[in-house]
Formats: C-alpha cells, structure tokens, sequence
C-alpha cells in the first residue's frame, strides 16, 4: 500500500473536518473582533475633550476643521506620538416643542453623563448662562472652583471672537442644510458667538493631565477680553 504524504494526509483529514475548522476560525475571529473593542485596540485616544452645547448640530466638516486647528495649540500628552483633539456635540432644543422637548432632555442627560464621568475638559457653549445654571461646573478664568453660592457664568468664560488665538484660526468655509436652506459661510463666523469655559473637578483624579490642559487653556485664550 502506498504511503501517503504529509500534504496528502492533511487534505484527507481537512476534506473531513473542514465545516469544523470554519466554525473555529469564525469563533475566534468573533472573540478576537469583540476583544479587539473592548481593549480599544486600534482606536486612537484623544488628547483633549471638548464638548460643544448649542441649538444647532455644527457639520462633520466644521467639527473636522476645530478638532484639527485646535490640535496645533496642544501638545502630546498620552505618549502616543499625536496630539488629538475630540468635539463632542449636545444639541439642545426649543422647549415650546413637545417633540424638540424629548431632544433638549437627552442632550442634557448627555451633559450630565459627560460631566459626572469626566470627560470634557473644555466647552464651547452657545448659552453659557443656562449651561451654568443647570450644572454649575465653569471653572473660574483661573481654574479654580468657585464659591458653592456662584452661578455666575459670564466671568468664566471667553466668547470666541474676543480670543486673538481662536479668531485667527484657518478653518474654512462649511455648508450645511438647515430648516431645508442650504447655508454656507465661514466657520469663523459660525462660532463667533459661542463661549469658551473650562469645567473643576471636585476629584482631581478625574482629570488625566492638569498641568496639559491648563496650557491648552492659556494658549487659547492668550490676549483674550472678556
């Protein structure tokens, strides 16, 4: 009788076995793949959080365009070789609509995870006052806590147009369909009103890199008015 090959062998036994191989490889693919999300493997950690609240949603152009000029005032402080900076939206709604309604209540519940868990570090706010008084977390300009009692928002914060550094950013034209009109026009001009603040923690542990952040927030607002 011939002897069959090791290359002949495995055929034969693969022949017979191979429904078996494919459900272990699609298994561990799966693991792999759900592990692989878990672990964040891959994904790439921002360096700087921002969160902006406003009425109206800013496009993925916009958003791409600020995350990518605010990054060249940063410095890389995850050790990761980039310096990346992330904008988060909560769109809030007019009250007067029930349905609108059901948008501001989950764009402040979205406030409020964010907050609690820490993760935005600086806020672009369309309506500081409101902002401050619902969750009470603008640092003074100097980034310490302000008195239990102060729900003062507009001596915390810095409108866009009068921060030189931000006001001179290169951030291009957008164009966005809003209420059926398409609209185009500066980015510069859509974020003139808004209000930059920075957030206290309570729990310093909460914030990763205090001494980075802080230098993001001086290169920001260098030479600004209020």
């Amino acid at each position: 009788m011939r002897e069959y090959t090791k290359w002949e062998k495995f055929q034969n036994w693969f022949h017979y076995h191979k429904l078996g191989v494919i459900a272990v490889a699609v298994i561990l693919w799966v693991a792999g793949t759900m592990l692989w999300n878990v672990l964040g493997i891959g994904e790439v950690e921002p360096d700087y959080r921002f969160a902006y609240v406003g009425s109206r949603k800013l496009t993925d152009g916009t958003v791409e365009a600020l995350e990518k000029a605010l990054a060249t005032l940063a410095e890389d402080h995850n050790g990761d070789g980039l310096v990346t900076v992330q904008v988060t939206h909560c769109v809030t709604a007019d009250s007067r609509n029930m349905e609108n309604m059901m948008y501001g209540y989950a764009a402040e519940v979205t406030v409020l995870a964010d907050i609690t868990e820490g993760e935005s570090t600086f806020f672009l706010l369309e309506n500081p006052v409101d902002f401050q008084l619902s969750f009470q977390v603008l640092a003074n300009l100097d980034g310490s806590i302000p008195a239990e009692d102060d729900f003062e928002a507009l001596d915390k914060v810095y409108r866009w147009a009068d921060c030189p550094v931000l006001a001179a950013l290169d951030l291009g034209t957008y164009e966005d369909n809003y209420l059926d009109i398409t609209e185009t026009g500066e980015v510069q001009d859509l974020l003139a009103n808004l209000y930059l603040g920075r957030r206290y923690y309570y729990d310093p542990a909460q914030q990763e890199n205090p001494e980075a952040d802080n230098a993001l927030w001086l290169a920001m607002t260098e030479g600004a008015t209020q």
